[in-house]
């Protein structure tokens, strides 16, 4: 793959996932101050909802699980659901060139997360709260926002702010320049439906396709939505200056590198003759918590190079950077739960390879 085409695959690939992140994060003001009614009282609801908020793509699930276990509203149990559920920014990069095996991987995890979450709530009881000390962080709280209302969009057109313009006119360009856009072999559309794929037989490209379509399409609902709040602080400097940058040369690396590998070795061979040294090396990098160094057993699987059992244990150790306002909070609790976690990822993904997945 030549240089130009991995640049193209990446801004596309990038443009996906930060279309996600930024309906994700509308989807998080809107339900803003729903997480923790009525959970305190009840662990089977508290792993419910922290595993529910894990299988969120992206950060803010977990975020959220964090603020709640360090104000003591969620005990360890649940707080363990959330980050075996979650896979960080890597959830976006699976649903938008594996969706299909994305879906499969995250009912799997939202299963292994529930269970083991109410199994360790059980073993460590009223434990939990001894692992956080007596300060307490606040992480940002997202303002009530005023979306849906007629008169405000129509205001908001009127009265347009260049940034809102320049949001607009770069989706409504890359929504044309993918609708489009072609299935011939040499598209970055196809490479993205290639790259999904092992076999290299295009699958469902329409749907990859709709998709793509879809994600901008709401995308250009909530810019045209939200108030200049959310465009100026959640898009603007959250999403673009906080994520763009790093997603971008991250997607772009693994890529490159993958590729030059390929190059000089057979991939394939090396790692199907180590597949157990690969799982154990995809569980000590899930260690990390940081979203990007995980991309590559994601890209590996996607090309048919390491099996679904590797992904899945990579997926179950790793949260992405879900987990660094607690290894700030509590280093003791980061290490449980981390630790809980490697071991969960071994155990599965261990028998699942055992097995032949």
């Amino acid at each position: 793959m030549e240089i130009i085409a991995i640049l193209k695959l990446t801004g596309i690939i990038t443009l996906f996932v930060l279309s996600m992140m930024l309906i994700i994060e509308y989807l998080n003001v809107l339900s803003h101050g729903l997480w923790s009614k009525g959970i305190e009282t009840s662990r089977f609801k508290q792993v419910f909802l922290a595993t529910f908020l894990g299988i969120i793509p992206g950060c803010l699930g977990s975020y959220t699980a964090v603020s709640l276990y360090v104000h003591n509203i969620i005990r360890v149990g649940a707080l363990v659901s959330t980050m075996i559920a979650t896979s960080g920014d890597e959830a976006f990069l699976m649903f938008s060139i594996i969706p299909e095996k994305a879906i499969i991987l995250n009912i799997i995890l939202l299963i292994i997360a529930f269970a083991v979450g109410l199994i360790v709530d059980y073993l460590f009881k009223k434990k939990s709260a001894k692992f956080i000390s007596s300060k307490q962080f606040h992480l940002h709280q997202i303002p009530e926002c005023s979306c849906f209302t007629g008169r405000s969009i129509l205001r908001q057109l009127i009265q347009m702010t260049p940034t809102r313009a320049l949001f607009l006119l770069f989706l409504v360009a890359s929504f044309i320049a993918i609708f489009f856009s072609s299935n011939h072999e040499n598209s970055t559309l196809h490479q993205i439906i290639l790259l999904g794929n092992a076999t290299k037989e295009p699958a469902h490209p329409i749907l990859i396709k709709v998709t793509f379509l879809l994600v901008l399409f709401i995308s250009l609902f909530v810019v045209l939505s939200v108030n200049d709040h959310f465009l100026e602080k959640h898009l603007w400097g959250h999403i673009i200056k906080k994520h763009f940058l790093k997603i971008f040369l991250w997607t772009f690396g693994t890529l490159l590198f993958v590729a030059a590998i390929n190059h000089l070795y057979n991939l394939n061979e090396v790692i199907g003759n180590n597949l157990f040294v690969v799982l154990l090396l995809a569980v000590l990098i899930g260690i990390i918590p940081e979203s990007g160094p995980h991309m590559i057993f994601v890209l590996l699987f996607a090309n048919g190079t390491i099996p679904f059992s590797i992904l899945l244990a990579s997926s179950i150790v790793q949260d992405g950077h879900g987990s660094l306002p607690l290894l700030a909070e509590s280093q003791k609790s980061f290490v449980i739960i981390k630790a809980i976690n490697v071991l969960v990822g071994i155990v599965v993904g261990g028998i699942a390879l055992l097995l032949g997945f």
